[in-house]
């Protein structure tokens, strides 16, 4: 039998950072009581001491409620350390025994079960590879029946860190247990609503329980956006967490005062249709540009307060707006500094003259062509896409220019929330949040959400009527949405057939979701295109031009979408099977 307090491991060699063990004590409530390496350097495997940045680690791991089931699992995502900025994304299996079946009973057992979860803690979001791993182990840690037997727990991390690696990010494997086949069979037309909502920046709530439920759903619904998994989440979770409410007042009276933002003009950003309105502000910061990350080994990321640098080519970050009014405008976290990309422009003139002719040369051909057929098969991802780091996003991007900027400078994706977390949804300094919850408290305050997305009933409740105007679906996407139902429900009653095809399956629908999203993006750069975006939905398009990610996405030349039809998939003249369709989501709704 393994001591628990022997002395800290190096430095990781690989993606796996730590695994936690987190219990249950009948007077200190959840608290960590096992980690390797340990959580802080210097201290034992068998410290409870935590980083203060992973304050919730223990409420996140077991989850609330988590006795009313023999087991679950949760995916959460934690902020990252002093001198890392890259989300830290956690998996964690939960399992309870009755206390009788020990074989080692230790004295500050006093109930008459044992709970407790093993937590791995990824710099690699493979959150369903991950759980596949961690329930068979899991389920052998507790079959020792003696949890003192820790040898196991260090086998896993030398196993998980030397099996896994970045490249598991470009094939199927990163999207291994999220279904977007059973996601439309539940949500039916409205995962085009959910789509829609996350584009637009919008403060959305998950809920479901047990927390498995809540997770996968959540997760699979981002899945449905290209790149977004794999290279997307990197600042997702970007939060402080909250010590006192002295420290909260602090915080408002460090809060930058409007006159702080210097007004700079965009004209220059780009020669698309920006629609930007008075809301690009310039910033001064010195964070490091985040996709420079890519290249650097997996034992550097975890730093010390003073091991974090700065690189030469800086991303401008976010400062606080000083009011927070619900209604404040979007435009206040905007930060595009033109300089950024003139400064780049310098560096790789020859690429942008080649992206840029390509862009040309497709606006005088592209706007006469065909639109795509509805039946449209886009292909299957083949996992050689070229990604480069984005000049004003950080996240490393395709020439697509995916995945889109959504969860960064302060838009939250936390797909477990801890009650203890429930301040992050009035925090001024979260500009928005796609975020899962099992606790009925998160529910019933309705007025901390644009959206609340209950899984149990596949009910999107959306409070703002002008929001609900915004997303009501076009007719060309009620024929896309009843595209993708017709083709997923076609085969499932056939045990043989169901789930085998390429039609109907879980890539070709995120295939047809990111032929659906580039047409939308192609779309917006076009002359004279209100006719083609009021497809999509006038509203809808004039609302997401005013988000973040639409502005970073459109402060650069995506060469790409020059091969892509500017029009959506599903534009048609309106008949009679239309009038069907439109009464058919008003019984739905």
């Amino acid at each position: 039998m393994e001591k628990r307090g022997a002395p800290p491991a190096g430095p990781p060699r690989g993606p796996v950072l730590h695994i936690v063990v987190v219990g249950f004590h009948h007077k200190k409530g959840c608290q960590v009581e096992f980690s390797y390496p340990p959580l802080k350097p210097g201290e034992g495997h068998d410290s409870q001491s935590l980083p203060e940045e992973w304050k919730y680690l223990p409420f996140l791991a077991l989850p609330d409620g988590a006795h009313n089931y023999q087991e679950d699992t949760v995916f959460f995502h934690l902020p990252p350390r002093c001198g890392d900025r890259t989300t830290v994304y956690g998996v964690s299996c939960y399992r309870q025994i009755e206390a009788k079946a020990l074989k080692v009973r230790q004295a500050d057992v006093t109930r008459e079960t044992v709970q407790k979860s093993v937590c791995v803690l990824s710099q690699l979001p493979l959150y369903g590879l991950l759980q596949a791993k961690l329930q068979l182990i899991t389920h052998a840690y507790f079959e020792e029946k003696d949890f003192s037997q820790i040898s196991i727990l260090k086998e896993l991390y030398d196993h998980m860190n030397s099996s896994l690696g970045s490249t598991l990010l470009e094939g199927s494997q990163v999207y291994l247990g999220l279904s977007p086949r059973d996601l439309v069979l539940h949500f039916r037309h409205k995962v085009l609503i959910l789509f829609k909502l996350i584009l637009l920046e919008k403060k959305v709530l998950f809920y479901i329980s047990p927390v498995n439920r809540l997770v996968g759903a959540l997760m699979t619904v981002l899945s449905l956006f290209p790149g977004m998994i794999e290279h997307g989440l990197t600042d997702c979770s970007q939060y402080r967490p909250r010590k006192s409410i002295s420290e909260d007042a602090g915080l408002q009276e460090n809060t930058p005062r409007l006159d702080e933002y210097i007004s700079v003009s965009a004209a220059d950003t780009s020669n698309t249709n920006l629609g930007m309105g008075k809301g690009c502000r310039k910033m001064t910061g010195n964070d490091s540009l985040e996709g420079q990350k890519a290249n650097v080994p997996f034992s550097q990321s975890e730093k010390t307060c003073n091991g974090a640098q700065s690189s030469n080519g800086t991303v401008q970050r976010l400062k606080v707006p000083s009011h927070a009014s619900p209604v404040s405008s979007e435009s206040d976290w905007e930060t595009l500094d033109p300089s950024i990309l003139e400064e780049s422009n310098l560096k790789g003139g020859e690429r942008e003259n080649i992206a840029s002719e390509q862009a040309e040369n497709h606006l005088s051909e592209g706007v006469s062509s065909e639109s795509l057929p509805i039946t449209v098969q886009p292909q299957a991802n083949t996992g050689h896409t070229v990604l480069v780091p984005g000049l004003i996003s950080g996240l490393e991007e395709d020439q697509y220019g995916m995945p889109l900027a959504i969860f960064t400078k302060g838009y939250l994706c936390l797909p477990y929330m801890a009650l203890q977390q429930h301040h992050l949804l009035s925090d001024v300094t979260v500009r928005g949040f796609v975020a899962g919850a099992t606790n009925i408290l998160f529910r019933q305050q309705k007025h901390l959400s644009d959206a609340i997305v209950e899984i149990e009933d596949a009910h999107v409740q959306i409070h703002d009527p002008e929001l609900r105007k915004i997303l009501n679906p076009t007719t060309a996407d009620l024929r896309f949405a009843d595209y993708l139902v017709k083709h997923v429900t076609e085969n499932r009653d056939d045990v043989f057939l169901d789930g085998t095809g390429w039609e109907g399956g879980d890539e070709w629908i995120r295939a047809q979701f990111s032929a659906y999203l580039h047409a939308l993006l192609a779309a917006v750069l076009q002359p004279d295109n209100e006719k083609t975006l009021s497809d999509f939905g006038t509203a809808f398009v004039a609302a997401w031009k005013n988000t973040h990610n639409y502005r970073v996405w459109n402060s650069n030349k995506h060469p790409g979408l020059a091969e892509v039809n500017s029009s959506h998939p599903f534009q048609g003249q309106y008949s009679v099977s239309d009038v069907k369709l439109r009464l058919s989501h008003i019984s739905l709704v």
